[in-house]
């Protein structure tokens, strides 16, 4: 290759290099911009916000004081961890078992009723509210946590995530576990479970920010103040004839904190989990 020719090459691969990471710089730019215009926000006045400030302020204990007049943030924390942790175990369990067992079991019925249960995801949650809570009401199940929990725990999707994890581990070590007499419960929890521990983190972390932003069914099936979740004293909030926008960006903030505590800290395994790696 001549020398100008390769010096050419150089620069048109620099100034490639400069344009992708100025790009990568602005998509960052916009896509974290609202997270610290929000914490910013919550520092300052509602008025200040209104008026389009960009700099901290000093209203931050002003407004932790107003939250916590309006509300319980200790009762709202704790029961929307009580939910989205039952329900998140539960429905890793249940789609888990789901998935394994329409990966393992063959019969001629499985994937007739696979694909029924995958049309079931076409149906929108809107058009199944009414009957839902005319059978929790029935059932004498209406302003529990049960009645939130329920509806989510055979999640189709979730299952179809496990089953297509499923296709890739090695189906001889469940074999030799039954050769070796090992029963079909002690295989899942022994063997299955730790060798999926990547596609687990990776549907605990979609399964928890589900439970954990659930926000219609909740309106609808919780009617007591005492059973509220997180998300709903912020559409109460927001319903206000004057909203204090202070305080709603500091209820936001604690609101996704969670969120981020569980994905930063299982990043690598939910990375894992969706290529679909086994470790």
């Amino acid at each position: 290759m001549p020398k100008d020719s390769y010096g050419s090459s150089r620069v048109q691969s620099a100034i490639s290099g400069t344009l992708g990471y100025v790009f990568v710089s602005v998509i960052a730019f916009f896509s974290v911009f609202p997270f610290v215009w929000m914490i910013i926000g919550a520092t300052n006045y509602s008025k200040d916000i209104s008026m389009g400030k960009m700099t901290p302020g000093l209203a931050i204990i002003d407004n932790f004081r107003s939250l916590g007049s309006l509300f319980d943030l200790g009762r709202l924390f704790g029961n929307s961890l009580i939910v989205t942790a039952i329900g998140t175990f539960c429905t890793l369990l249940a789609a888990s078992m789901a998935g394994y067992g329409f990966e393992m079991y063959r019969s001629k019925a499985r994937e007739r009723v696979y694909s029924l249960m995958l049309l079931t995801m076409m149906v929108p949650f809107a058009a199944m509210m009414i009957p839902l809570f005319r059978m929790f009401a029935k059932a004498g199940l209406l302003n529990s946590f049960a009645a939130v929990i329920l509806p989510s725990v055979a999640s189709i999707f979730v299952i179809f995530f496990f089953r297509q994890s499923t296709r890739t581990f090695s189906k001889e070590l469940i074999q030799a576990a039954r050769v070796d007499g090992l029963g079909e419960f002690k295989a899942f929890f022994l063997i299955y479970i730790p060798s999926m521990k990547s596609t687990f983190a990776a549907a605990a972390i979609i399964v928890f920010m589900s439970y954990w932003n659930n926000f219609l069914w909740p309106l609808i099936v919780l009617q007591s103040n005492d059973k509220k979740l997180l998300t709903l004293a912020i559409s109460s909030l927001n319903s206000s004839y004057t909203p204090d926008y202070g305080v709603i960006m500091l209820v936001i903030i604690l609101a996704t904190a969670p969120t981020l505590a569980i994905f930063f800290t299982m990043q690598r395994q939910f990375v894992e989990g969706m290529l679909g790696s086994i470790k």
